[in-house]
């Protein structure tokens, strides 16, 4: 229920632009106080959805019971007088509908109309200075930049700005490194057809029983000191291997069979295996290294498209920061000229053409451009703080502490480019293309490889080996038949005295001279290869079910269709880059053009507005708009001037000679 007193004045809408906008839902009378909520309870009819108040049949005020005012129970607002007649006939209308549509009710349940809860019993907002204000008095805040000595100034051009970035940019500096880094992986890759030398060397002694009369002693016992060397290594070529083994050793023994004790045995072995079917026309180490070189390609294309993106990166940052300056500018001068305008404001008040309220507008108008110019001093700040993240070197270098000022003016003569030269140097020059064209190589490469590893394992075998002795001679006796030398004179002497032959002599084998010495002798024997074996041979392995080199093959297989299925993804993608910068340099340009004349018509506007002012022709409000117009044709215009600049070093990066178009030589080594 509204409480009010009853008056005839006509009421007028809270809210909408019509009597009968949806948006209405309550009307006022004109003297009601508008501090006040107003209060309204509804139910909705289920079935024709009007709203009615069910207790609109009384009016209160102060508890007394007044003559209630006609409600109109479809729009759910109190009219005065507005029409009980029209109240009638909709109702009239209403009831004949019902009439009409008897089962209207019976089709959907009267839903149970909520409690209503007021807005200060769910809605809780935190508190605010409601009864903040402000002195007009107190001066503003000095317009300084914070960290940065504006009369520190340090003029930039655009291609200086550029070569700091790429020589302090630490994603620069990054991938830079990580091609020092695929250098540094061919190096270690191609170590793998390093020669490898190794050597051993040990003192051994054993002490085994006689378990035969050959034994030469009762507890054998030998102790040697050996030496054994290896050279080994792979074949740059038909992926063959090699080694060449060497040994020497010095050896004693206390049996009385070693004719030479100590001595000194030496060898040497030279072995090469060749494959004939697996690995002779490529193997894993020349695909490492060939991936390698791949990898070195790529990271070559990846500095160089990080260096474009760093150019581009730069070239936008650099005339967000012109902009920024500019329009600095533009709101200083707005912001003078306003403060130029309330000054005569208040002489036109002081000599009676204008009221004292167009002062206040005036003011309102100076406030609003301070603002405006400490944003744009913000706007500085962080652009300049932007580009400095890009050239600094670091964080303490001197560059933080000083103004960067801008020297290149906005190129506003557009590149005569057209689609198909666009698309054409992009496809020559996009480094994104160049890596998938590398990422396609490497994986010929595995493809190659694993076809191999399917083939049989057949391999030709084949060593030559030397071998040398020489030692000290302990005996010139034969052990087995010093024993019966005795029994032999003995047998001789009867058999001269019986007249009979004496026995013949037993055969004596004499150790060779040249084994008679000592290491050095051996070594001379070594090399005199008067004692050497060779062996040739055919090594076959066949495993049963290669499903590991059949699983990388198919790996490797879809692989490439997923290679080849981005490569078409990213020349879609390059095409939608190239047209989009295309288009926007196109709408720069308009804009720009349409920019110009905006701002020359504000200008022209502003002007005439304030001689309109001067006569009694136009008013401050007039005025202040032209005003506002004027700053924003002019930074609309300088908008446009920058992002021209920025659509062209867009086009650059889209067809990819951000490089050859700012004169810029990487070298990534």
């Amino acid at each position: 229920m509204i409480e009010a007193k009853p008056t005839s004045t006509q009421l007028r809408p809270r809210s909408g632009l019509r009597e009968n906008s949806p948006a209405l839902q309550c009307w006022v009378p004109s003297g009601l106080n508008q501090s006040e909520p107003v209060k309204r309870a509804t139910e909705v009819s289920s079935s024709l959805g009007l709203v009615r108040n069910p207790q609109s049949s009384a009016l209160r005020t102060n508890g007394k019971k007044r003559k209630s005012l006609p409600s109109d129970k479809s729009l759910g607002y109190s009219q005065t007088s507005a029409g009980p007649t029209i109240a009638k006939l909709a109702s009239l209308i209403a009831l004949a509908f019902l009439l009409a549509t008897p089962n209207a009710f019976a089709q959907e349940p009267t839903p149970t109309p909520s409690p209503m809860v007021s807005a200060q019993e769910t809605l809780k907002v935190p508190t605010t200075a409601v009864n903040y204000r402000a002195d007009a008095n107190q001066p503003l805040p000095p317009l300084s930049r914070v960290g940065v000595d504006t009369n520190d100034q340090q003029p930039m051009t655009l291609r200086e700005a550029i070569a700091l970035a790429l020589t302090n940019n630490k994603d620069i500096e990054v991938a830079r490194d990580n091609v020092k880094i695929a250098e540094y992986d061919l190096l270690s890759t191609r170590g793998a057809y390093d020669p490898r030398f190794s050597s051993q060397t040990y003192y051994e002694k054993l002490k085994s029983p006689a378990t035969s009369f050959l034994s030469g002693a009762s507890k054998v016992e030998t102790s040697d000191f050996t030496g054994t060397a290896r050279f080994e290594g792979l074949t740059p070529k038909y992926g063959g291997a090699y080694h060449v083994d060497f040994s020497s050793v010095r050896q004693t023994s206390n049996s009385q069979f070693s004719v030479l004790n100590p001595q000194y045995p030496t060898a040497l072995t030279l072995s090469y295996t060749q494959p004939l079917l697996r690995g002779l026309r490529f193997d894993l180490p020349r695909r490492q290294i060939e991936v390698a070189k791949k990898n070195l390609s790529l990271t070559d294309a990846q500095f160089r498209q990080r260096a474009i993106e760093v150019i581009t990166s730069v070239q936008r940052t650099y005339w967000d920061l012109v902009f920024a300056l500019r329009n600095l500018q533009i709101q200083r001068d707005s912001l003078n000229d306003s403060r130029t305008q309330l000054a005569h404001n208040r002489r036109m008040v002081a000599e009676g053409s204008l009221a004292p309220i167009d002062v206040v507008a005036a003011e309102t108008q100076v406030a609003n451009f301070e603002q405006a110019e400490f944003s744009a001093l913000e706007d500085v700040n962080r652009a300049e703080n932007n580009l400095k993240s890009m050239i600094a070197e670091n964080q303490k270098a001197k560059l933080w502490d000083v103004s960067i000022i801008p020297t290149d003016q906005a190129d506003l003569t557009l590149p005569d480019v057209s689609l198909t030269d666009a698309m054409s140097a992009a496809v020559q020059n996009r480094q994104e293309l160049r890596q998938s064209d590398l990422a396609r190589e490497i994986n010929l490469l595995d493809l190659r490889l694993y076809r191999d590893q399917t083939k049989p394992e057949v391999d030709l075998i084949g060593s030559y080996g030397m071998v040398g002795n020489a030692g000290t001679l302990t005996s010139t006796s034969n052990p087995l038949t010093a024993s019966n030398d005795l029994q032999r004179a003995r047998v001789n002497e009867l058999s001269v005295l019986a007249g009979l032959q004496p026995l013949p002599p037993t055969p004596s084998v004499s150790i060779p001279s040249n084994l008679i010495g000592g290491y050095p002798q051996s070594l001379l024997n070594l090399g005199s290869n008067q004692y050497n074996n060779f062996r040739v041979g055919v090594s076959i392995s066949l495993p049963l079910h290669n499903r590991t080199a059949e699983g990388q093959l198919g790996h490797a297989l879809v692989e490439g269709k997923r290679i080849a299925t981005q490569r078409e993804q990213l020349e879609q993608l390059i095409q939608v880059e190239v047209r989009n910068a295309l288009q926007s340099l196109k709408t720069a340009e308009a804009r720009l053009r349409s920019a110009a004349v905006g701002r020359s018509t504000a200008e022209q506007q502003y002007e005439s507005e304030k001689r309109k002012l001067d006569v009694g022709q136009s008013t401050v409000f007039l005025v202040l708009e032209r005003q506002t117009a004027l700053a924003t044709a002019r930074g609309n215009e300088l908008r446009a001037q920058t992002d021209l600049n920025k659509s062209i070093a867009e086009l650059q990066r889209a067809t990819g000679n951000s490089l050859s178009a700012n004169n810029v030589t990487v070298t990534v080594r």
